[in-house]
């Protein structure tokens, strides 16, 4: 015979068992817009049976149930879901770092514009072409003056924005390490906190969640692998080396190299070159240095090399200036300046100034009379001889016949120089193909162009797949508030009725201990 007070147990368990789903739901409403949270769920399960008590053993078929209970608070999550997401991210975090780098480059460009360089040097060969009109005309030579004055400015406003671009990448690649460095310990510390509760039985499901927010931020960052240890802790190493350990993590940071100038990565104290995500495109932006020793009259040196997007840019930019002062002082030095003639007339032995029209600005301050040619776009000045006297700009070329004031010929060889083909060399800032100098820049733009369409279509492309994955991750670990809304109701109507059954048992308890035996009276 089952006991009488059987079913007051049975509706106590359904009474907690319900409590402990509304307030799972309330948890999930309340975290609806919380970053990173997973949905939770009660799982329930009936409790376990027992054979029916009575007088004699019982044959009949089944146990007599006990009720229910809430075997653990699920969190609703998929981890292929979150291994896809972290490699997707780490694609993002590469080309839009990559696309942020290129388009600083486009911005400092401006081409085409009213106000680039391909302007200015345009501008700067039709001063040479109208000098030819009349060689001996001031306006003529104060035009040529100042439009060479705005192509050297040009030239080394663009290199130096450039450098100051490739210095930010550098400090933004530090802040970024430094940021890699706080979630790994951050992840170490919730490893700590999550391995002290899970043996007791526990289930932290919300460090779980704070710890999945720091691995899906860490993965913008660089490749990452995440394998799962003891007592609900998970084990992280960037590429291929040891970050986070259980409740410790290596240190990732950076340290000034003192030959590049450069900020090199250190991992665990040892050099760390990333491949992939946020620092890796940072540093190819920014450049990579190579030192290697050779060596020079006996003696051991170290000579550093760069690559990447900014060095390559600003040799290329470099190629460009060396190139065009070379032509344009060869030709220069060679000609016949209003000087030149002046001191011919009264000295026919006199000889030619040879004065070239761009100078190094680093040999200037060391020798105001020096004529060695512009090494670096950012250091290209104008001679200042000529600075001095427009006089000084040699329009003619001896021997050319006519007038010797009005003898236009280096002029017009200088403003043919447009048209020159320069030949391919194997310096180090020759042209690696034939080309015009014209030519060359707009190779440089196209180039830029295509570098710029190629990281917007992968930033894109990133986008939509990370974007797709993360739907399908919200669609397993995302809050529904119309579905928690009804499983409210389901688990309130639940309730409820658990509370009707213990009523109407506490009714028949009364009727049988208050009523019964009381026939008559």
């Amino acid at each position: 015979m089952r006991s009488t007070f059987h079913l007051l147990e049975v509706s106590k368990r359904g009474l907690f068992a319900q409590q402990n789903a509304l307030n799972t739901t309330g948890h999930n409403i309340a975290n609806a817009n919380t970053v990173g949270y997973s949905r939770q769920r009660a799982n329930m399960q009936a409790t376990r049976g027992i054979p029916v008590p009575g007088m004699n053993a019982d044959r009949a078929p089944g146990q007599l149930g006990t009720g229910v209970q809430v075997t653990d608070l699920q969190r609703l999550r998929e981890d292929f879901l979150d291994v896809q997401y972290r490699n997707e991210n780490k694609r993002l975090g590469y080309w839009e770092t990559r696309l942020d780098a290129v388009q600083k480059i486009e911005d400092i460009m401006q081409e085409p514009s009213e106000t680039g360089l391909q302007k200015v040097l345009d501008q700067m060969w039709q001063s040479w072409q109208d000098l030819t009109q009349d060689p001996r005309d001031t306006s003529a030579r104060s035009v040529v003056r100042e439009r060479a004055i705005a192509v050297a400015e040009t030239f080394a406003s663009l290199y130096n924005h450039l450098d100051e671009v490739q210095k930010d990448l550098d400090n933004v690649l530090g802040v970024k390490v430094m940021e890699a460095n706080s979630l790994a310990r951050q992840i170490a510390e919730l490893n700590a906190q999550i391995a002290n509760v899970v043996p007791h039985g526990y289930q932290p499901n919300d460090l779980y969640d704070q710890r999945d927010v720091l691995l899906d931020q860490l993965s913008k960052l660089a490749a990452i692998n995440v394998t799962y240890g003891e007592h609900g802790m998970v084990n992280v190493t960037m590429e291929g080396q040891e970050l986070v350990t259980g409740r410790t993590s290596v240190p990732i940071e950076t340290v000034r190299n003192e030959v590049t100038g450069f900020l090199d990565i250190t991992l665990g104290g040892a050099e760390f070159v990333p491949t992939d995500g946020s620092l890796a495109a940072l540093v190819q932006s920014r450049g990579i240095a190579t030192v290697e020793t050779v060596e020079v009259d006996g003696q051991q040196q170290q000579v550093v090399t760069y690559s990447g997007l900014l060095p390559d840019y600003k040799k290329a930019l470099d190629t460009l200036a060396i190139n065009l002062a070379r032509e344009i002082n060869d030709l220069h030095r060679t000609g016949l300046s209003l000087t030149d003639i002046h001191n011919q007339q009264n000295n026919p032995g006199a000889p030619l100034q040879d004065l070239p029209f761009f100078v190094d600005a680093d040999a200037l301050k060391a020798d105001p009379n020096t004529k060695e040619y512009p090494t670096s776009a950012g250091k290209m000045v104008i001679n200042p001889a000529i600075l001095a006297s427009l006089d000084n700009i040699a329009a003619a070329q001896p021997e050319a016949g006519g007038t010797p004031e009005g003898n236009n010929q280096n002029a017009l060889a200088i403003a043919n120089l447009k048209y020159k083909v320069i030949p391919a060399g194997t310096g180090p800032y020759d042209f690696m193909e034939s080309s015009t100098i014209d030519d060359y820049y707009r190779g440089i733009i196209g180039e830029l162009g295509v570098t710029g369409q190629e990281a917007t279509r992968n930033t894109m492309n990133a986008e939509t797949i990370l974007g797709t994955v993360e739907d399908r991750r919200q669609s397993v670990s995302g809050v529904s508030i119309d579905e928690e809304m009804a499983n409210l109701v389901k688990f309130q109507h639940a309730y409820n009725a658990s509370a009707r059954v213990m009523t109407s048992m506490d009714e028949i308890l009364d009727k049988v201990i208050n009523g019964m035996g009381r026939v008559g009276l």
